[in-house]
């Protein structure tokens, strides 16, 4: 029987393409995700991944927007109001990625050490993998947009993650909260992440 049957799978993300269920189904496969654990994988990863349907990072955040998410320790609201999104006006998304990804937070938490790696190396991929140590932990460090765009790649980096950054066993005990703490560095979404968790445990037959 299939992992991920596709029946399912369309009902659980309608809007992904087949390919990116293949591709989803072979990492899978390849790390032994299998039960409580392939469904919190596929739950948090559709959270990450606007249900299937980018892999790549939306900088495209409001003045308050960015104050908000990132605090003022990440970007003065200066320059959250410089490049934020305004009305009749896009935010400047290179820029927000190079302030909030670099400086010494950068540096730091994500192996960011030259100017332009926050845009560089952007969240990308179904796991919205971000800086330049994560991109290396997932074979991208030098062809960063191959995460953005190949669906094997993207899977097969998500999957890696999970296993690398300590998701297994919250996953193990079915701890939603948990997973998303490995996950994000935080709880943000954590009500969207417990609702796909729970649709995607249907999927796998739990």
């Amino acid at each position: 029987m299939s992992l991920i049957p596709a029946d399912r799978f369309r009902t659980f993300a309608p809007k992904a393409t087949a390919g990116t269920r293949e591709a989803l189904e072979a990492a899978a496969a390849a790390n032994g995700f299998s039960g409580l654990v392939l469904a919190h994988w596929l739950g948090q990863t559709f959270v990450e991944s606007a249900g299937f349907t980018t892999r790549e990072e939306n900088l495209n955040y409001s003045v308050d927007g960015l104050l908000k998410m990132f605090g003022r320790h990440r970007i003065s609201e200066a320059d959250a109001r410089k490049f934020g999104r305004a009305p009749g006006r896009p935010a400047h998304q290179n820029a927000i990625a190079n302030i909030i990804y670099g400086g010494e937070w950068g540096r730091k938490n994500l192996g960011n050490t030259e100017p332009g790696d926050g845009w560089r190396f952007r969240g990308g991929g179904e796991k919205q993998i971000t800086g330049r140590a994560n991109y290396r932990e997932a074979w991208h460090e030098h062809d960063p947009d191959t995460l953005r765009t190949d669906p094997v790649a993207s899977a097969r980096a998500a999957a890696n993650f999970f296993v690398k950054h300590g998701c297994i066993a919250p996953a193990l005990r079915d701890d939603v909260k948990g997973v998303t703490l490995k996950v994000n560095g935080g709880t943000n979404g954590l009500d969207a992440r417990i609702a796909a968790t729970t649709a995607a445990k249907k999927v796998v037959g739990l």
